[in-house]
C-alpha cells in the first residue's frame, strides 16, 4: 500500500509519498513547493485573494506527483498560518473545488499529538518519558508522554513567523536589545504553566522537530542533512544561547550566510532562536536530541494503525469554528 501525506506550512508546501507495508512509513518519494504564505499573511489575518492560487496549483500538482508515484488523494492538512485566518473555510472550500483535496486543518493540540506520535515511534520506547517541542510558523507545540500518545499537550501562539511579525517588522535590523528583552517576556509568559508541568514531568528525553529546530541545530554544529537521518543530532541550550548573539548581531539578510540558515527562514531565524532557547531553559532541558520524524510522519502512522476513518474524524473537525488563538493547555484523550 502506498500512501501521501501534504502540509501546507508557512513556507511551503510538502509532500511525502511512502509506502506502508509492515507498519512503518517508508518514504520513496518528497517534493515540495515555496509560497511563504507568512510573508503575505499577518498573524492573525486573512488569507489575501493573490496568494490563494497559488496554494491550490501547489495542492494540484502535489496530489498529480502522488498519483504517478501510484499513492490516492493524499491525506491534506494546513497549520497555523491557515487554521488562524478568518477566511480559513473559504480557503479550504476553493482547494477542494478546484483540486478535488479534501484540504483541512488541525487543531493545534492535535498538531501536538500526531508530531509527539512521529517522534515516539523514531525514538522507541527505551527513551522513555517523553517531552517534545516543535517550532512553526505560527505556533509552538509542546508535549510530554509515556506511552504512545501524550499525557499532555499544549499550542502556544509563540511561532518563529509570527513573533517575527510582532516584535521585529518595521524596527531597528538588526533589532535592539530592548526588542530582544519584549520578545523573552513573552514568551517566558506564555510558557509559565506548560514549562512548570514539564519540569514537574522529569522527562528522561527531550526531542525537538521542525526546520527551525533543525536550522539551529545545524547553526550549532550538528551534522548536515546530506548526511541523513540515521545521524544522531543534538541541540545543546549554552550553544544555542551563543547562537542567539551571533544571530542578533546580523541584519536579517545577512543572517542566511551562517551555516543551515536559509534564506527563506533567515528573517525569523532569530524569534525562532529565541523561543527555543527560552523554551528549553524553563523547562529545565539543557539539550534536545533533533528528531527527523515529526507530524507528516505521525499522520502517516496514525492513518497505518487505526485506519482511514480516523482521518475521516479529524476532517470533521474543519467544522467547528477556529478558536482565534491555540489553546494554552489541555490533557490530550479525546483523539488518542
Amino acid at each position: 500500500m502506498r500512501i501521501s501525506v501534504v502540509d501546507v506550512g508557512s513556507k511551503t508546501v510538502r509532500l511525502v509519498v511512502a509506502d506502508a507495508e509492515g507498519g512503518v512509513p517508508l518514504p520513496v518519494h518528497t517534493a515540495k513547493w515555496r509560497l511563504r504564505l507568512s510573508e503575505q499573511v499577518g498573524p492573525g489575518g486573512p488569507v489575501p485573494e493573490p496568494a490563494i492560487g497559488p496554494l491550490v496549483d501547489a495542492v494540484a500538482e502535489a496530489r498529480a506527483t502522488a498519483a504517478r508515484w501510484g499513492a490516492a488523494d493524499p491525506l491534506a492538512f494546513a497549520t497555523a498560518v491557515v487554521r488562524n485566518a478568518p477566511n480559513r473555510q473559504e480557503v479550504l472550500r476553493t482547494v477542494r473545488a478546484r483540486t478535488g483535496v479534501e484540504l483541512c486543518t488541525l487543531p493545534g493540540e492535535v498538531e501536538a499529538e500526531l508530531t509527539f506520535l512521529g517522534a515516539r515511534r523514531w525514538m522507541g520506547w527505551r527513551s522513555g518519558p517523553l517531552a517534545l517541542l516543535d517550532i512553526g510558523g505560527g505556533s509552538l507545540e509542546v508535549a510530554f508522554g509515556r506511552g504512545r500518545m501524550p499525557d499532555f499537550v499544549a499550542s502556544l501562539p509563540l511561532g518563529a513567523g509570527r513573533l517575527t511579525h510582532e516584535f521585529f517588522d518595521g524596527g531597528q535590523d538588526p533589532p535592539s536589545p530592548e526588542q530582544l528583552r519584549a520578545l523573552r517576556r513573552k514568551v517566558r509568559h506564555q510558557m509559565r504553566d506548560v514549562a512548570a508541568r514539564i519540569r514537574w514531568e522529569g522527562p528522561r528525553t527531550a526531542v525537538a522537530t521542525s526546520r527551525t529546530f533543525q536550522q539551529l541545530g545545524r547553526l550549532c554544529g550538528a551534522a548536515p542533512g546530506r548526511h541523513g537521518p540515521f545521524v544522531e543530532r543534538e541541540l545543546h541550550r549554552e550553544e544555542l544561547r551563543e547562537a542567539i548573539g551571533r544571530l542578533a548581531a546580523l541584519p536579517a539578510a545577512e543572517r542566511a550566510r551562517l551555516p543551515g540558515i536559509s534564506a527563506p527562514r533567515a528573517a525569523q531565524s532569530l524569534a525562532g532562536a529565541v523561543v527555543a532557547h527560552t523554551a528549553m531553559k524553563l523547562t529545565g532541558l539543557k539539550a534536545v536530541t533533533i528528531c527527523p520524524w515529526a507530524i507528516r510522519e505521525g499522520i502517516l502512522l496514525r492513518h497505518i494503525e487505526d485506519g482511514p476513518s480516523w482521518w475521516a474524524r479529524i476532517s470533521r473537525l474543519n467544522e467547528e469554528a477556529a478558536p482565534p488563538d491555540p489553546v494554552p493547555l489541555r490533557v490530550a484523550t479525546a483523539t488518542s
